[in-house]
C-alpha cells in the first residue's frame, strides 16, 4: 500500500487507486463529470494546494533560490494544525490503501508536489 505522486491528466499506473487533485483550481475547459475519466483526479482535494498568493509566486519562480523560498512559504502553510492534521491521515491511510496525490504541472521538481512528496514522507507516508 502506498500513496502515489503523480501529474494530473497523466494515463494512471496500474492499482493506483484513487487520485486526489492537490491544485487550486480545477482543470480548465474539461466537464467536472470527465475529471476521472481523463486521468485528473477523482476528489478535488484543494487543501494540500499552496495558496493562490504562493501559487502566484511559483509560477514567477526564476532561480533556484527562488524555488527554496516557494518551499519553504509551502511548508509553513502545509504546518497549520489543520493542514499537518490531512498530512497525518494521509500518511496512516497510505499503510493501507493505494491512492495518489497530483499536481497538473509538467516538472515536479518545481511543483508542490515535490515538497509534497517530503512531507508525506516526513508524516511517516509510505510514499511510491
Amino acid at each position: 500500500m502506498t500513496v502515489r505522486i503523480v501529474r494530473l491528466g497523466t494515463p494512471r499506473a496500474p492499482n493506483e487507486g484513487p487520485r486526489l487533485g492537490t491544485v487550486r483550481r480545477p482543470p480548465r475547459g474539461v466537464p467536472k463529470s470527465e475529471f476521472a475519466q481523463r486521468d485528473y483526479y477523482d476528489v478535488w482535494f484543494p487543501n494540500l494546494a499552496p495558496s493562490a498568493e504562493l501559487v502566484k509566486f511559483a509560477q514567477g519562480a526564476r532561480s533556484e533560490r527562488d524555488w527554496a523560498t516557494f518551499a519553504r512559504k509551502y511548508r509553513t502553510e502545509m504546518a497549520t494544525p489543520d493542514n499537518a492534521r490531512i498530512l497525518d491521515v494521509l500518511a496512516a491511510l497510505s499503510q493501507h490503501a493505494d491512492f495518489a496525490v497530483g499536481c497538473y504541472c509538467e516538472n515536479e521538481s518545481h511543483c508542490h508536489r515535490s515538497v509534497l512528496r517530503e512531507l508525506l514522507k516526513e508524516h511517516g507516508a509510505k510514499v511510491g
